[in-house]
């Protein structure tokens, strides 16, 4: 597989992973009855802040749908990778690293606070950008040499 395919492989992913986790956070219902009055409670209790109405129903889905923008421009990131990596490798290697700290860091989180799926896409997602920023440090070499 080649550096670029890795690159784009895991600008899919991101993109499926993005779109799994808005549809799984929008569409979540509590298994409790108490859980479905947190959240009823989250989405009916507002609150004023500097002349503007919020509730946290609302910072809940906001922060959810700012993780799927994140997302969605890590794959944007990634796809732009696999062309980046062809004139300047070394930079696509030291962008890629730390893609996979964050999926490292996606990962302990998803472990600590959320549930297998989410775990399992940044794990993978590391792994795939980890094979694709060492190809991308061999080319820097390559190129350097």
């Amino acid at each position: 597989m080649t550096t670029q395919t890795l690159y784009r492989s895991a600008a899919v992913v991101f993109v499926l992973f993005a779109a799994g986790h808005t549809l799984g956070f929008l569409s979540f219902t509590p298994p409790t009855s108490e859980g479905i009055a947190v959240r009823d409670a989250m989405a009916n209790v507002h609150f004023t802040l500097r002349g503007s109405t919020f509730s946290y129903g609302g910072f809940y889905r906001g922060f959810g749908l700012s993780a799927t923008v994140s997302m969605l421009f890590q794959a944007f990131l990634a796809w732009q990778l696999a062309a980046l990596t062809r004139v300047a490798p070394r930079a696509a290697a030291s962008i890629t690293w730390a893609l996979v700290a964050v999926q490292v860091l996606g990962f302990v989180l998803s472990c600590l606070y959320f549930a297998i799926p989410p775990a399992v896409f940044s794990l993978g997602l590391g792994v795939l950008l980890a094979f694709a920023g060492r190809r991308s440090h061999a080319g820097a070499l390559a190129v350097a040499a």
